[in-house]
């Protein structure tokens, strides 16, 4: 049996291909899973199994390699939900427009996640006229790799990611970039001053989010181009409880801008150094398939999009 047809599409047989299918495929190539998929889809797991078999024997090849949890797509599955994606979204954005589904009652929340500082300082700020207009948010915090994870799954619409995710099937757009300051009280500052850097920070306190300093380390080797050896003095697992406790004079940190940009701002924090060449973070903006149907989750999407241009 041929495994192509004459456009390439992999899609044999003279029978009209039952969309049913095609959906379910795609639905499990997202989330990763045949449970997850079911979800996704409101059908039972086995109902996603039988069909996502039939269109194997239909297309005369296996779609996935089955793995102790969830699966694997293979390439050529990697190739046809990438043929799908777009004509089925517009379909079910076109089904959903000519039905009126989306008005037979309100418009289900938004549910958006990604790093807890900054959903709380700097997306919350900007969602709020959105809020006040009727729109309804749930929000969720984490670490990026597990959010993504979940948004295949189906179980956010937006993530907020550290870097763009790997593969196709999800959309990702540059949201803002963070520049990451090397701060301290006003008091740490004057000591400072005229010190040989960074040598001087090793008789400072660090404050750090995590044992393993990771912004700080970067810091350093994209600024001073050498090693941090100095361990942390304090480590608390929120960026905000840092920002807090080097404000109150506790010692030194690495801080991305929009976090501590009012402290600077006010005097309350000062910079420590000035490189000509900080070291920058992209943010993205990523979404889930199939979930613009959603007028709210538009409105949301453009509005991070106008706010971040801002920021």
């Amino acid at each position: 049996m041929s495994d192509r047809n004459a456009n390439g599409s992999g899609l044999t047989g003279s029978a009209p291909m039952d969309l049913n299918l095609l959906r379910t495929f795609l639905a499990v190539h997202r989330a990763g899973s045949f449970t997850a998929g079911a979800q996704l889809l409101g059908l039972s797991q086995p109902t996603v199994t039988a069909q996502i078999r039939s269109l194997e024997r239909r297309l005369g090849r296996e779609l996935f390699e089955r793995q102790a949890r969830g699966v694997a797509a293979l390439p050529f599955a990697d190739e046809l939900a990438t043929q799908l994606s777009g004509p089925l979204d517009q379909l079910t954005a076109v089904s959903v427009a000519v039905t009126g589904e989306e008005r037979t009652g309100p418009a289900e929340p938004v549910h958006l996640a990604g790093p807890a500082e900054f959903l709380c300082v700097a997306l919350l700020p900007a969602l709020a006229p959105l809020v006040a207009d009727g729109v309804r948010l749930r929000l969720a915090t984490g670490l990026t790799e597990p959010l993504l994870e979940e948004l295949r799954a189906g179980r956010h619409d937006l993530v907020i990611s550290t870097h763009r995710p790997r593969g196709r099937a999800l959309a990702a757009v540059p949201l803002a970039d963070e520049e990451f300051v090397l701060v301290a009280a006003p008091g740490w500052a004057e000591r400072l001053a005229g010190a040989d850097l960074p040598a001087a920070l090793h008789r400072v306190p660090l404050i750090s989010y995590a044992e393993e300093l990771p912004i700080a380390r970067r810091y350093w080797r994209h600024v001073f181009e050498r090693r941090l050896n100095c361990p942390a003095a304090v480590t608390v697992p929120d960026l905000r409880g840092v920002l807090a406790a080097v404000t109150a004079g506790a010692g030194f940190s690495v801080l991305p801008s929009y976090l501590c940009r009012t402290e600077l701002a006010t005097g309350a924090l000062v910079r420590l150094h000035e490189p000509e060449d900080p070291p920058i973070n992209t943010a993205y903006l990523v979404q889930r398939p199939g979930t613009f149907v959603n007028p709210h989750l538009t409105r949301v999407r453009d509005q991070l999009l106008n706010a971040a241009r801002a920021w």
